[in-house]
Formats: structure tokens, sequence, C-alpha cells
């Protein structure tokens, strides 16, 4: 019996210590894709807004705007990668872009998989890979 018990807990211990490297370990990308658009790391969808200028470094999307349409954040030890650039915001905080276009959540998509932002205004699109 000490023995079954001994192995269950090596098991347990290795199975463990595989999840926890899986979970340090840092994803390949900012975002992934799913149904042809970006979602960024909750799995909410991405959009990207007319009004930024690609490539510009900057976002224009601030005060009630970023509230309405929260930027995807990049880490402070995060660095550009492959498509994805880094843009400081007006706060001074870091936001992700890809191929330039700054990215942004919706606030009022409330699950995986909703894009109920496309198209609002005329001016925001779901982001696209």
């Amino acid at each position: 019996m000490k023995l079954l018990s001994a192995s269950i807990l090596a098991a347990a211990l290795l199975a463990g210590c595989g999840s926890m490297s899986k979970m340090a370990s840092a994803p390949d990308t900012p975002t992934r894709t799913a149904d042809g658009v970006l979602i960024g790391p909750t799995g909410m969808t991405l959009y990207t807004f007319d009004r930024d200028a690609a490539g510009s470094g900057k976002s224009a999307c601030n005060g009630p705007c970023a509230t309405n349409w929260p930027p995807l954040m990049a880490a402070d030890g995060a660095r550009p990668m492959g498509a994805y650039t880094i843009i400081t915001r007006d706060d001074g905080k870091r936001q992700w872009a890809y191929k330039g276009w700054p990215l942004y959540y919706w606030s009022k998509d409330t699950k995986a998989g909703d894009k109920t932002g496309d198209g609002f205004n005329n001016v925001w699109k779901v982001a696209r890979p």
C-alpha cells in the first residue's frame, strides 16, 4: 500500500511540475487566432480603430474611448516580436499593436467569440491576421 501511495504522490508531483512549467513559459505571441480574427489572452476578440495611424506608434483612443475600448496592454518586460510592436499610450502605459495597428477589446463583448464591436461607428473592425 505504501508503494502505491508513493507512486501516486510521485505521479502527482510530476504532473504538477509539468503544468507549472507550462504556466511559467511566455507565449509565442500576445494574441492567438480564432474564427479568422485575433483574440487576446482572455479569449476575447480584438479590434483596430480607423482613427489610429498604422505604424505611428500612437493610439487615438484615450480617456473615455479607452474605457469602452480597453487596449491590449503589454507587460513591462514584453518585447516586440514579428508583426507585433509595442506603442506607448498617452498615459505612459504600453500597448500591443499588430502590423502597426494598436489592438483593443470592446467592453460590450461579454464572452469569447463575441464580435459585437465589428463595424461600430464605421471606424472599429475586428483585427485579422
